[in-house]
């Protein structure tokens, strides 16, 4: 009986234990059920990320293009050359899945790589890595050339980064982006920067339940919010000019030393820039070069010099206290304050008149006409020219400049242009007054943003800022711009090009010491030339500064007279004063649909360089189009209805050429130096692959 109630007292305590323990649990359920937080864990925080992942899908960005379409950036495959060192992958001998000949590995990667074959060596050579990576960043043709090598144990990782095919061209126009440690892809500098958010689009997310290696779990929903592509830039850059322009910097570089230069064409009924070439420039897609965050077009303030009496003598003009007659004593003069002015030679020419005073680029001439209209009127005149405030270009860091003056020796320098600093790009916008009788227009160099679907969400046009002056006025000054290019020194006969008519104005400014004065070197000075082109009606400007350039000043206006040249033959001006033989002009008819045979006999009779691409029987596309004039001996191309097309032979064509000759078949390029071309990634007489970037090698 004893033991039986002893069983039933340790029965009884026994359920009371586990009545305990379940009104325990009961209780802890609850508390659960009801509260956020458990123990310092936040449970709907730990069963989301525990059982949900969130990926970003991030948009394609926008590009950006020439005028005519033709791309300056895109986005692009990128790789990530790795290679595998763990034996452990291999199971089979025979066909190998790690390095195993690391020196004839290195060998042959240090080559396309462009890495020292020693440093490749060290780094296969590491131990107890299962992968390491080699370089990041390589191209679709490096990629290609590797495979076509079969090396075991080497693989690729694809993402996506940004392309400059133009390599160098408007570097500081473009600017770049480059993608982050996430992928997304970011502008940091120049349009890439300033339109950073329109091209960039929207990332969108992909929202999934996970197992617990972190992969989506079969058939289980889904949430996904799209990515919107970014929009597309388009800007008012000419192809054809911009190459002009970048191959006379080049030429600038090549053979002469100086600390910057910038060179531009704009559009001066429009304000469209047509083309803007500087140095220092950078190579975009390596950016290995790239010295200064500063656009030299709209950030370099600086001492216009003599380029700037254009505008003291126009205030002069226009106030009513110009006469172009009344004579002068040139040389020298000393102001009240003791101050001298002297004319660029020290000597002058003797008593001449204001006409000649501008030709001759008379200090003292712009001075006594400065005393005479005085600080307020010089200033307001100078103001209202949008000098002394940015013009507001869609460009990040522009500059303003300054051009505060007040006393007697202020007002004397300023109406020649020292004392105060300007820009490229107002120096480009205040000459606009001449092409459109007084009236300035503002720059621009973005012609339109598109979206995807090919809308346009932004559409720039002519913007007139000021009324400056009268028509009167700008054609008296036009005139004496005239004479500074056809009447003045014999030097500046140079400047002018024999196909168009060219009025401009050259100026040399002294460099401001920054310990006080000027430096006294004997190149330390900022050579510029201001012009417009044709002259009977100005559409077009051209600007070039050049700071300390060591010799070579006449060679300025041997690139001003080439870069106006081409120019006007690419925007097929033709002046009343030509000296171009109408007869070696060519306006080409529409071969589009035409025989091949036929039509290429015909070019030859007219004296054109037919270069026909592929082996078909008609032609289904042409370059130049229809209607364009040529001169007699350029390369007309003929893109034939064929199938494949053979690599010609391309060795010595102009960058325009093999440029044209890219655009026409579609094949993506890239291009390295400047000129003339000196080598390509195909071979002549080989299938052109046009899946894969040709790489265009230039030598001036």
């Amino acid at each position: 009986m004893k033991g039986s109630n002893t069983l039933k007292y340790n029965l009884k305590i026994t359920m009371i234990l586990v009545a305990i323990i379940f009104i325990i649990i009961i209780y802890k359920l609850i508390v659960v059920s009801v509260s956020e937080n458990v123990d310092g864990i936040n449970l709907q925080s730990f069963a989301s990320n525990r059982n949900t992942a969130q990926k970003t899908i991030y948009a394609s960005r926008g590009s950006i293009y020439y005028s005519n379409g033709e791309v300056l950036a895109t986005d692009t495959n990128s790789y990530t050359v790795i290679a595998y060192l763990s034996p452990k992958r291999t199971t089979d001998e025979k066909n190998p899945q790690h390095v195993k000949d690391k020196e004839n590995t290195a060998t042959l990667l240090s080559e396309i790589l462009n890495r020292d074959k020693q440093t490749l060596l060290e780094l296969l050579n590491r131990e107890n890595l299962y992968q390491i990576e080699l370089k990041r960043g390589i191209t679709e043709s490096d990629k290609n050339a590797i495979m076509a090598l079969d090396l075991p144990g080497i693989d690729f990782i694809k993402s996506v980064k940004r392309y400059y095919p133009n390599a160098r061209y408007a570097s500081y126009i473009l600017g770049y982006a480059k993608a982050n440690d996430e992928g997304e892809i970011n502008g940091e500098m120049g349009l890439e920067y300033y339109y950073n958010d329109i091209l960039k689009g929207k990332n969108g997310s992909i929202t999934y339940q996970k197992d617990a290696y972190g992969y989506q779990i079969p058939n289980t929903p889904a949430y996904e919010e799209e990515s919107e592509k970014g929009k597309s830039i388009y800007l008012t850059l000419n192809q054809d000019i911009q190459h002009v322009l970048e191959n006379a910097i080049y030429g600038l570089e090549e053979n002469y030393a100086f600390d910057w230069a910038t060179l531009s064409i704009m559009n001066a009924k429009t304000g469209e820039i047509l083309g803007s070439a500087s140095s220092p420039n950078f190579d975009l897609n390596t950016r290995d070069d790239l010295t200064t965050y500063l656009n030299p077009l709209i950030s370099y303030q600086y001492e216009p010099g003599s380029v700037m009496k254009i505008f003291s003598f126009m205030a002069a003009i226009e106030n009513g206290i110009y006469d172009g007659n009344k004579m002068f004593k040139s040389g020298s003069i000393v102001l009240s304050d003791g101050t001298k002015i002297n004319d660029f030679n020290n000597v002058g020419w003797g008593e001449i008149n204001y006409d000649t005073g501008f030709a001759y680029s008379s200090n003292v001439a712009a001075t006594n006409l400065g005393l005479e209209l005085g600080a307020q009127k010089l200033r307001t005149f100078y103001e209202t020219l949008g000098f002394g405030k940015s013009t507001g270009i869609d460009l990040p860091g522009e500059g303003d400049g300054k051009i505060t003056f007040n006393y007697e020796s202020e007002i004397a320098t300023a109406s020649f242009g020292q004392g105060l600093t300007i820009t490229a790009i107002q120096m480009l916008q205040a000459l606009s007054t001449l092409a459109n009788d007084g009236v300035m227009v503002k720059p621009y160099i973005v012609s339109k943003i598109v979206d995807e679907n090919g809308n346009n969400v932004l559409e720039n046009k002519r913007t007139e800022v000021a009324n400056v002056a009268s028509k009167e006025t700008i054609n008296k000054v036009k005139e004496l711009m005239y004479k500074v290019v056809y009447d003045g020194f014999s030097y500046n006969k140079a400047y002018a090009p024999n196909n168009v008519s060219l009025i401009g104005k050259t100026g040399t400014a002294q460099i401001a010491n920054p310990k006080g004065g000027y430096l006294k070197g004997e190149y330390d000075y900022i050579k510029s030339f201001a012009g417009l082109f044709p002259y009977e009606d100005p559409e077009y400007i051209v600007f070039i500064s050049i700071k300390q350039l060591v010799g070579g000043t006449n060679d300025i206006a041997k690139i001003v007279n080439n870069v106006v040249l081409e120019t006007a033959k690419t925007l097929n001006l033709v002046s009343n004063n030509t000296d171009v033989d109408q007869t070696k002009i060519i306006a080409l008819s529409d071969y589009i649909s035409k025989n091949v045979a036929i039509t290429t006999d015909e070019l030859k009779r007219l004296g054109l360089k037919p270069i026909v691409l592929g082996d078909g029987k008609y032609i289904i596309n042409q370059y130049p189009i229809n209607n364009q004039n040529v001169l007699v001996g350029s390369k007309v191309f003929i893109l034939t209805n064929d199938t494949t097309y053979k690599m010609p032979d391309v060795i010595g064509w102009s960058t325009n050429e093999i440029i044209s000759f890219c655009n026409l078949l579609g094949i993506n390029y890239e291009l390295n130096g400047y000129g003339i071309v000196k080598s390509v990634s195909v071979s002549s007489g080989d299938i052109i692959d046009k899946s894969n970037i040709l790489v265009i090698n230039l030598e001036k």
